[in-house]
């Protein structure tokens, strides 16, 4: 027959299995054992584009900087009231052209991509010529000052261009076909220039 002394020692015996047990659980996680797996680091960005000819430019940037295409760096001039030749041929009905606008704008939009698609493909190959000493492993702080100031420039003399022409096609229309066009291209609520119409 059990005395309650046994009775005392059984249930203190269950109490220390228990917590031993318990013990033993907060150990195993602590240590990583049956802890969930660390998540894999996602992949960078750039993954896919080392495969590029040229690293800094897809293949749709090359190929718009050698089609002479507008690439946004006429917006500074487009959205202030400032339109393109592109754009006001594609309107000359709306804007009412008369002939000798028409032909104007024809010309200085024929010159302006000529010039464009010129500096585009000089970018294009100076882009080309810094993957290149990178690639080769031939690169050093003075051969990348030399490249990438040969970039800059004619980044600037390209985004200069588009922005020159704007202000040329400016000059050929009068207020109120800038007003048109501004209306027409979602801009009315924008300011048009003043005092430029030389036509």
């Amino acid at each position: 027959m059990y005395t309650q002394n046994t009775f005392k020692l059984i249930a203190a015996c269950a109490m220390l299995t228990g917590a031993t047990s318990l013990f033993a659980q907060h150990a195993s996680t602590r240590h990583g054992h049956g802890a969930a797996p660390a998540a894999t680091p996602a992949p960078s960005p750039y993954a896919g584009q080392q495969t590029r000819s040229i690293k800094a430019l897809s293949a749709t940037q090359e190929q718009d900087l050698l089609q002479g295409k507008g690439m946004e760096l006429a917006k500074s001039a487009e959205l202030n009231g400032y339109p393109g030749p592109a754009h006001v041929l594609e309107l000359a009905s709306e804007l009412q052209l008369d002939g000798g606008q028409r032909h104007a704008s024809t010309q200085l939009m024929t010159h302006h991509k000529d010039k464009a698609r010129a500096l585009g493909a000089q970018l294009v190959e100076a882009e080309r010529a810094l993957d290149r000493a990178f690639a080769s492993q031939s690169i050093d702080a003075v051969r990348i000052s030399q490249l990438t100031q040969a970039i800059g420039t004619l980044q600037a003399a390209l985004r200069a261009e588009h922005l020159q022409t704007h202000l040329e096609q400016t000059a050929l229309l009068t207020p109120p076909q800038i007003a048109v066009y501004q209306k027409l291209r979602g801009y009315d609520n924008a300011a048009a220039p003043t005092g430029t119409h030389v036509h």
